[in-house]
């Protein structure tokens, strides 16, 4: 049977290094493998050298070797450093898989605990950012953990020390462009000086976060099925929890409806405005927010639009027909009754609303103004969107939301087809819009 494996994150920095001699070391003992695991980042020009020299202290010491260079660069105004970790974590993690490890070790140790928590603070973090680094995390098959997590960086110094272990030093780590350098070299010296259990009790207090932000998530887990509505949020339901659960609630909520990093602005927007509302649209990461009828819900908006022209389509069969022009596409099926006769679909003109056009929503009823009986079926703004079609007589078809006019519906029993409008959006939500 094959020995176990262990994986060991190592950059050829001053804590990877001590932490791979030292796994390496245990590991013997107990009859486990160790693979060594490089990113080159392909940001400096001594990354090589850095990569070649992590290659022969494994090659020295008994552990395997992996390595992978970063192709991309981080997009114009992006954040390099975090870029570089979102790949370096995927890299990793690419390796580890490939190696068939399931777990694999971080070298993070207290100071750099106490230094994620502080700079979490001065971003205005809440209690999921100010827990900085947990000890271990499961993401997806894999496991990662930082072991010297409580260690202080002086004993990583003195393992080093007396190992006489050669590391890497790179150039950038003083580079004042990045906040947590900035931080390391004029912040910190002068809090030790003042505080010298800065290091403990900010990686104490990153704990405490830890523990709320728990206890955070296990509310949210009770408060959130009886919030919700499909996907969408009950905003009756969520005003009567105390504020603190609705903010929490609303954070959870927005994570999962998102699928981002949530914006505290965005938070506090919706907290003060949500019960004000009957109705409204709020940009978010990726999306938009949208309330209607007392229920919050995401969507993808389609680009914006510009003046589309009147064009020709033949609805006659069934199957989704794509106007580009309007960011959406028509969806003709058979139906037994509700729809309008093939041959009525035949050559039909797609255009957009021009103002004073009405529209029969039952048989006997009277036509009215799209305005009047948008309102009637309690339709939202975005669901009002797309072309109108007319007849080739001239005659209103067709209004997105609403459906075929009563007055062009076929008799039952007679061949027949429906039609309905999906928008761009509403595709990319997976949600189909009512009128069809």
């Amino acid at each position: 049977m094959a020995a176990p494996r262990v994986a060991v994150a190592a950059s050829g920095g001053r804590d990877s290094t001590a932490l791979l001699h030292c796994v390496v070391r245990r590991s013997a003992v107990l009859g486990i493998e160790v693979v060594a695991l490089h990113v080159h980042h392909g940001l400096v020009p001594a990354a090589d050298a850095w990569l070649q020299q992590v290659r022969v202290q494994c090659r020295r010491w008994g552990a395997a070797f992996m390595s992978r260079r970063l192709d991309g660069r981080p997009p114009p105004g992006a954040s390099v450093e975090a870029w570089a970790r979102g790949e370096r974590y995927r890299a990793l993690a690419a390796m580890a898989r490939e190696a068939g490890c399931s777990l694999v070790l971080l070298a993070h140790h207290r100071r750099d605990q106490a230094e994620t928590w502080l700079l979490q603070a001065l971003r205005g973090a809440g209690p999921a950012g100010l827990s900085s680094m947990p000890r271990q995390a499961l993401r997806q098959d894999l496991a990662w953990a930082r072991p010297w997590l409580d260690q202080p960086r002086q004993a990583i110094d003195a393992y080093v020390r007396r190992h006489r272990l050669r590391f890497v030093d790179d150039a950038s780590n003083a580079d004042p462009r990045f906040a947590r350098n900035r931080l390391r070299r004029a912040v910190w010296p002068a809090l030790l000086a003042a505080f010298p259990d800065a290091e403990t009790t900010l990686a104490e207090a990153a704990l405490r976060a830890q523990e709320g932000a728990a206890l955070g998530a296990e509310v949210a887990t009770l408060d959130l099925p009886l919030l919700q509505q499909g996907a969408g949020l009950r905003v009756d339901v969520w005003q009567a929890l105390p504020p603190a659960r609705r903010r929490n609630a609303l954070r959870a909520w927005l994570a999962g409806a998102l699928a981002a990093p949530v914006p505290e602005s965005l938070v506090q927007r919706l907290f003060n405005e949500l019960p004000l509302a009957d109705s409204g649209r709020w940009p978010a990461p990726a999306a938009e927010l949208r309330l209607h009828r007392g229920v919050l819900a995401a969507a993808v908006p389609a680009p914006p639009r510009r003046h589309a022209e009147p064009v020709t389509i033949d609805l006659h069969r069934p199957g989704t027909w794509s106007l580009p022009g309007w960011q959406g596409c028509f969806v003709v099926r058979a139906a037994t009754e509700g729809g309008a006769l093939p041959e009525t679909l035949r050559s039909l003109t797609a255009r957009e609303r021009e103002g004073g056009e009405s529209f029969r929503l039952a048989p006997r009823g009277r036509a009215r103004s799209l305005k009047k009986q948008f309102q009637a079926r309690g339709l939202a703004a975005w669901d009002r969107e797309g072309p109108l079609l007319y007849t080739a007589a001239g005659d209103l078809l067709f209004v997105p939301g609403l459906g075929i006019d009563a007055a062009l519906i076929a008799a039952t029993g007679e061949p027949q087809l429906t039609l309905s409008w999906v928008a761009d959006d509403r595709q990319a939500t997976g949600s189909r819009q009512p009128g069809g």
